[in-house]
């Protein structure tokens, strides 16, 4: 853990496959946990609300999740007859 006086402490994670970097920041809705990893850039700022609907998830949704970890690779087309 690290930080600057005045500032929010920053906590860095890594192991072999990736680095994140995690930090809680105040916003005009309040305080959120800004997640981010540095190799790729991206980063999300997360409610309590939306912290707590992690604590509802099994393993198994994040063991799915990471089988595409970036997400489809293509995006699904619309079938014919398709209502949208």
């Amino acid at each position: 853990m690290s930080a600057v006086p005045g500032e929010e402490p920053v906590i860095r994670l890594g192991n072999e496959f990736t680095e994140v970097v995690v930090e809680r920041v105040r916003t005009r809705n309040g305080a959120r946990l800004r997640i981010t990893v540095p190799g790729s850039g991206r980063q999300i700022t997360l409610c309590p609300l939306e912290l707590e609907a992690l604590t509802w998830q099994g393993h198994e949704l994040f063991s799915a999740l990471l089988r595409t970890p970036h997400g489809p690779e293509d995006e699904p087309e619309d079938e014919p007859g398709d209502a949208r």
